[in-house]
């Protein structure tokens, strides 16, 4: 049922005195309870020092123990003289005498060890409750007291019960004349509330009446027509909000736009839900990286479009706890590492924008990472092992071995070696520094192919004869000039020679082909190329290990790498050195066995022939 908006201050107005009023009362209620509860302590305090006092000679050994009829007699005198319960209670709970009961019933009371106010003065020296007398049954506040009596069996207990029936109906007499009275100030307030407020909305109900006509069509009177000074201007601001409410509307689409531009653009995944979970909106970029389509998306359940339980954990815990959270998971299917970043977005309605997840693609960071620390791991482990042998055969020599000119003789060479093998690590690592960093200025200048690959097979030579390799050498005719720099390209040739020769068994075969051929380009028209393989007939790669052969100091047969002398660092040269000419390399298997490695270069850059 819709309330009338004449009546909605109205109700408000009263609903805000009503409560201040209950507060207030029972503010007040409270004040008297704790008022009485000071009142009666006031009054059982004394009453119970001056009973102590009374029955502490009784008590004391060196009078003699009294006897229970003595007890019972005393107890009941005062008891009868303070209108109050007074009850002696042993250390074991036994009623010692009471002054409600007669003399031969105290044998039938219960133990009172376990009652509250027994239990706290044993314990604490004093304690308090307030609860019914099971004997006249009315409602009694108990006070005890711990008393020492020396005797050597322990202090006894003193309790007063003071009846509070008299007090209470004091009490609640007051608390009825402070209800009344509030009750009579509420009545007041909800009189001149409804009077006030009604006089002061007659003119604004007029404006809602003359709104809801407008809206259904019909012609309202004149708002002007109204005496009040800030209601005479009402059909001016209406016309200006209506004014403002077209150019936000207008404003309002521009941004909407904006807003879908930069979730189209974004290179972040962006998933929008609602606070049941269902989908709002998402962006191509989330649409790839998942493989779901937007229009299927939108109005589904997030738990129907993600399969991955780590991802639904976190947007239900977002959901529920309306704070940020982030987590990182791999998707099974694809592989991909993900940083996914939930967001409380505010809404509390079905269809406002709730939660906000934004996805950033970190796979290639994770892998950039791989490689960082392999790399540092690896780099560490080369460096060390020919200081470690360096280091011990130095430690050798001054073990005495220094003596034997013959084993001295040995060590030096071995320890000359591994120095040779430290500086080959070094100057590579240096090399390959300066390549990455662009402190190496290659020269753009006309390179004859065949010259460069002359000349490396003549260096190579040497080494290949002293394991009986046949280098064979296939140069299609005729080849294009390339644009580069002759000592880089000499240099990748020459490594790639040198790893053959090296992973190559005696008597094996390392065929050198060169030919023309065409790339692919993604933003235009196949290239011409040159197509340079080196291929042997030694002991190969298994697939699992190519994409990664070209990462620094990565072996897949680490200690017949070091045996044959490697830096680890050959082929990722030869890659940035590649990749310098605008070209590729990469690895595969040649048949029947071995491996080949296969660079291709582009034919045709633009150069400065002015350049040295």
């Amino acid at each position: 049922m819709t309330i009338p908006v004449r009546w909605k201050p109205t109700g408000i107005t009263i609903f805000i005195a009503a409560c201040c009023l209950c507060l207030a009362g029972i503010v007040v209620v409270q004040l008297l309870d704790r008022q009485r509860l000071l009142q009666r302590h006031a009054i059982l305090q004394p009453t119970i020092t001056m009973i102590e006092s009374a029955l502490l000679p009784l008590l004391i050994p060196s009078n003699g123990s009294p006897s229970p009829a003595e007890l019972q007699t005393s107890l009941r005198v005062l008891g009868a003289r303070t209108s109050t319960r007074i009850t002696l209670i042993a250390s074991n709970g036994t009623v010692l005498a009471d002054s409600a009961v007669r003399e031969g019933d105290l044998a039938s009371i219960p133990n009172h060890s376990n009652i509250p106010e027994i239990r706290q003065a044993l314990s604490a020296g004093q304690g308090q409750d307030e609860r019914i007398d099971e004997i006249n049954g009315v409602r009694t506040l108990y006070r005890a007291v711990s008393i020492a009596t020396g005797n050597g069996s322990g202090p006894v207990v003193l309790r007063v019960g003071m009846a509070t029936a008299l007090m209470d109906r004091d009490f609640d007499s007051l608390k009825l004349i402070i209800l009344l009275a509030l009750g009579t100030v509420f009545l007041a307030v909800l009189s001149s509330t409804i009077w006030f407020t009604q006089a002061q909305l007659r003119p604004w109900v007029k404006i809602v009446r003359a709104l809801r006509q407008l809206a259904s069509g019909i012609l309202a009177p004149p708002l002007h027509a109204l005496q009040e000074n800030d209601i005479n201007n009402i059909a001016d601001w209406l016309d200006q909000t209506a004014r403002h409410v077209q150019a936000k509307i207008a404003e309002l689409s521009e941004d909407r736009a904006q807003l879908l531009a930069v979730l189209t653009s974004m290179v972040e995944g962006v998933l929008v839900l609602d606070r049941r979970g269902y989908v709002l909106q998402i962006n191509p970029a989330l649409e790839r990286i998942f493989g779901i389509s937007r229009t299927e998306a939108r109005g589904r359940p997030f738990a129907e479009l993600f399969r991955n339980q780590q991802l639904n954990e976190l947007i239900e815990t977002t959901l529920l706890s309306r704070t940020h959270r982030k987590v990182e998971l791999t998707l099974p299917l694809t592989g991909r590492c993900l940083q996914i970043e939930a967001s409380f977005a505010g809404g509390e309605r079905d269809n406002e924008a709730c939660v906000v997840l934004v996805c950033h693609d970190i796979t290639e960071l994770r892998h950039l990472e791989t490689i960082r620390k392999d790399f540092v791991a690896n780099v560490s482990h080369e460096l060390r092992t020919p200081l470690t042998s360096i280091k011990g055969y130095v430690e050798a020599l001054l073990d005495g071995a220094k003596d034997d000119p013959a084993m001295l003789s040995n060590f030096l060479d071995i320890i000359l070696k591994q120095s040779d093998r430290l500086n080959r690590i070094i100057a590579d690592l240096l090399e390959l520094s300066r390549i990455e960093s662009g402190l190496v200025l290659s020269r753009e200048e006309p390179i004859d192919l065949r010259m460069v690959l002359d000349r490396a097979v003549s260096t190579i030579k040497p080494l290949a004869a002293k394991k009986d390799h046949r280098l064979v050498v296939h140069l299609e005719e005729p080849l294009p000039s390339l644009v580069g720099d002759e000592d880089r390209l000499g240099q990748i040739m020459t490594n790639l020679l040198d790893n053959a020769v090296k992973y190559t068994p005696p008597a094996g075969t390392i065929t050198v082909t060169a030919k023309r051929t065409t790339r692919s380009r993604p933003d235009g028209p196949p290239e011409e190329a040159i197509e340079i393989s080196v291929a042997d007939t030694g002991i190969g790669i298994p697939p699992e290990d190519r994409p990664r052969i070209f990462e620094r100091f990565y072996r897949v047969d680490k200690a017949r790498s070091r045996e044959l002398g490697g830096t680890g660092l050959g082929l990722a040269i030869v890659k940035h050195l590649v990749e310098g000419h605008g070209g590729e390399v990469w690895v595969e298997a040649n048949k029947p066995k071995g491996s080949r490695f296969i660079v291709r270069l582009p034919t045709h850059r633009c150069y400065d022939r002015s350049r040295p």
